[in-house]
Parts: structure tokens; sequence; C-alpha cells
């Protein structure tokens, strides 16, 4: 009996499809994880400008100073994504929507971006970036507040886990230790406050415009309001040339940040969006205090003892098995009135 080749290629081809499409299905969390673990490298190149030597202090380098190199090396990327976006589109976009994009951008890139800066000043990275991570209990807390929703025993349950957490690395660990620690603690949290409001705000922005167009407009304005912040400051300091004035190693630092933990991960972030939703972007981004501790000790060589390791792993549960709850959540689309895109 002659075999049929017809569907033995068939099933081959099949087959192969198969393993393809669950290679190209796996590639949308890897990115997702890559985007998590360089976003939180940012506070380990922050404290690599702010560390001693090199020509200049923390208190000589200004966190807006930092901001502006940044966001000038970052800034004609997104300028070119942004119009290649809106040449692909057909959409019109409304003035009110650009309007809210540009101050959400404001509220989440510049000035929470600022007090968190400031606030790397004087503690250490990993503190920060454990203390940041906390910005899902405000997103529970405001969207209650704001949104009337209801705060369930899981959400609850993760604050107290969260800031349980916190409270073991404060009173036995190593790693809350700086300059001045509670002030740069209360920094980090406002920024976390900031941040929240920021995710709150933009949801339904990013659902009326795209994460791509969004995140464009925010870091357009954001870098407006910036440059603009830095001319003020640094007129009313001795200039802008003074204050440019810099090590090689700063405009390297600053390039380094624009393009490895703010270009990259925010379109690595936006395409795992796209295949795998926002919630299991959200869980993936667990990964980035993880990263940032590691890097700290290695790179940075701050120290790391056993409660810093029980605390970071209490609050990590507290907030990573809320995310995990969350995104086994069907994801709700509220419904667009054809009226309500008019500026």
């Amino acid at each position: 009996m002659r075999p049929n080749f017809r569907v033995t290629t068939t099933e081959a081809l099949l087959t192969e499809d198969k393993t393809v499409s669950k290679s190209k299905a796996k590639w949308p969390y890897v990115f997702a994880a890559l985007g998590a673990m360089l976003y939180s490298m940012k506070a380990v190149f922050v404290k690599m400008a702010y560390l001693p030597g090199g020509g200049i202090s923390a208190n000589d380098l200004e966190a807006i100073t930092l901001m502006a190199l940044r966001m000038g090396f970052a800034l004609p990327v997104y300028v070119a994504v942004l119009v290649i976006s809106l040449r692909r589109s057909d959409k019109r976009l409304p003035l009110k929507y650009i309007m809210q994009a540009g101050a959400m951008g404001v509220m989440g890139y510049h000035l929470c971006t600022y007090i968190d800066f400031e606030g790397l000043k004087l503690i250490t990275a990993q503190l920060e970036r454990l203390l940041l991570f906390t910005y899902p209990v405000f997103v529970v807390i405001f969207g209650a507040i704001f949104f009337g929703t209801k705060i369930t025993r899981l959400g609850v349950l993760a604050i107290v886990l969260a800031y349980s957490g916190l409270g073991i690395v404060f009173i036995g660990g190593d790693i809350a230790v700086g300059v001045n620690v509670p002030l740069g603690s209360a920094l980090i949290i406002g920024a976390a406050i900031i941040f929240a409001l920021f995710q709150l705000g933009a949801m339904r922005l990013i659902g009326r415009l795209g994460s791509q167009v969004f995140t464009c407009m925010a870091m357009i304005s954001a870098a407006t309001t910036i440059v603009l912040h830095f001319i003020v400051q640094s007129v009313s300091q001795g200039g802008i040339g003074q204050a440019l004035d810099l090590p090689p190693r700063i405009y390297l630092i600053a390039g380094m940040i624009a393009f490895f933990s703010t270009v990259l991960p925010s379109f690595l972030t936006n395409i795992s969006i796209g295949k795998i939703g926002a919630q299991s972007v959200a869980v993936m981004a667990m990964l980035g205090p993880i990263a940032t501790i590691v890097a700290a000790v290695i790179i940075l060589g701050e120290p790391f003892s056993l409660w810093d390791g029980v605390g970071t792993f209490v609050t990590l549960c507290g907030i990573g098995f809320y995310m995990w709850q969350n995104a086994r959540k069907p994801q709700m689309v509220s419904p667009v009135k054809p009226n309500s895109d008019k500026a």
C-alpha cells in the first residue's frame, strides 16, 4: 500500500505551524520581561550618575539636568515614531484627547520622575524600586475613591503584605540606608502616588489614542516642560552653559537612561500589551525589582541582607499575587460613543 504523501506532508506543515505559533507566542512575554528589567535599571543608572568621583558630586548634579539630558536623547525617537504612526493612521485625534495626553505626560514623566530622581539621591536603588513598586496599592485606593471601584479582600491582603514587607526591610534590613532615608522614602512614595494617578488617567486615553500614540504624545509633552524647567532653573543658578558643563560620563549615563531605560522598554512594553494585554504585562513587571536588586548589589555594591530578602519577598508576594489574580479577570473595554470624539 502506497503511503499518502499529501496527508503526511500536510500534517507535517500543520505541526510546523503550531510549533512556530507557540514560539511566536512566547516572544511577547520575553519582551514584557525585558522591558520591565530595562526600565528598572533606571534607578541603577541614576545612582551611577550620583556616585562620588568623576569630577562631580551628587550635590552638583541637579535632577532636572539629568532629566533634560535624558529627554534630549530620547525626544527625536518619539517624535519620529509619532509622525510615522499618524501618517499610517486615518484616525482623527480630537484636541481634547491630545491635551489630556499631554497633561498625563507632564504628571507621569515630568513630575513623577523629578520626585523619583530627587529621592534617589537620598536612598539606595533597591529601596527606591521596592517603594515605587507599591504603586498598585494606590491604584486600588484611588480607584475606590474616584471611580467607586470596590476594594476586595485580595486588595486589602495585597496592601497588608506589601507594607509588612517594607516594614521588615526598614526594621531589620540593610538596604534602608542613605543620606536621608525618611525624606527619600517619602519622596519615592509620593512618586508612586503620582504614578498611580497617572495610570488611572492614562487607561481611558490609551483606549482612545492607542498605546503607541499616547506614549509618544505624553513623552513629547513631558520633554517640553522638562526642558523649560531646566532652562528656568539653570538661568536662575548661573546659566545653561554652567549647568551643562558636566563630565563625559554624565552624558554617557544620560544616553544609557534614554535608550535602555526609556525608549527601548517603552516600545517593548507596547508590543507586549498589544499581544498579551496590559494585565499580563503588569504581572511580568515583578521582575523589575529583582533586576534592580541584582544590578545594585553587583554594580553599585549596595548591601543586601537576609532580612532584606525576606521583606522584599513578602512585598513582591503581596503585589505580585494581586497582579496575577487581576490578570486572570477578563479585560473589559468600555464602549465609546460616536459623538464622544468631538473636540
